[in-house]
């Protein structure tokens, strides 16, 4: 084409857009035709012509998108998108300061179960002689542990308070201890070996474990293990409460 003066003008065409869903297929042809079109009309050496190729697209906006796979362009790299860990399940325990977890291991290692039916415990054959005895109550797993000298001495299922009526969580200490006591509050209800732990007069003893929840507040035991627990405890005893 003639332009003014009678100069004779060079047009280059922009493909970029035409080219931005082409196939790899396409781009080296299309490369290797630029480069030999300035070679024989612009009087470029072959290296030149692709250098000057080259800067164009970088310059103008070829897009990476369809240079991927070109020999003249670096192929991008894809990043996966961070996948973010599953969530732990919720905690079944509205409070606890981990010892439930802890004494139910320790149940596995010194009884061989960290679990028991309905009006069962498990009492070791060897219970140190001195020592401090404390009580843990798994309210949710509705067990109670007894410890003695910092060594698990027995275990026990338990049928505490039910709703409404669950057992305050906490840290307490054994208030009162009565081999038989009467309730003041729920129809003169017997509470055998009973260990006072509150002002309220929440309390563990010997009761009925039907396998859940089902007392006024209380800590129900299995008969003997309530006779057993009460000949190990003092008054001033720890006691723990999770749940």
């Amino acid at each position: 084409m003639t332009g003014h003066a009678g100069q004779r003008r060079t047009w280059l065409f922009d493909l970029d857009n035409t080219l931005h869903d082409a196939t790899q297929a396409a781009l080296a042809p299309t490369s290797a035709a630029m480069t030999a079109y300035m070679v024989t009309h612009l009087g470029l050496s072959h290296d030149d012509a692709s250098a000057l190729r080259q800067h164009y697209w970088h310059r103008y906006g070829a897009t990476l998108l369809g240079l991927a796979g070109c020999s003249t362009a670096p192929v991008p790299t894809r990043i996966a998108e961070p996948v973010a860990p599953p969530a732990p399940p919720p905690s079944p325990y509205i409070w606890t300061q981990g010892n439930a977890a802890r004494a139910a291991e320790e149940m596995q290692a010194a009884f061989g179960t960290d679990t028991l039916a309905p009006g069962a415990y498990v009492w070791a054959a060897a219970i140190p002689a001195k020592g401090e005895t404390r009580i843990l109550v798994d309210r949710y797993k509705q067990l109670t542990y007894v410890y003695r000298d910092d060594q698990l001495v027995g275990v026990a299922t338990v049928s505490s308070g039910k709703d409404g009526k669950e057992p305050p969580l906490g840290f307490w200490t054994i208030l009162e201890k009565k081999r038989f006591a009467r309730s003041r509050k729920y129809d003169n209800a017997p509470m055998p070996f009973m260990q006072r732990i509150d002002e309220y007069g929440i309390a563990f003893h010997g009761g009925a474990n039907p396998g859940f929840p089902a007392s006024h507040g209380c800590v129900r035991l299995p008969m003997k293990f309530a006779e057993k627990l009460f000949g190990l405890t003092a008054i001033g005893s720890k006691v723990i409460i999770e749940g």
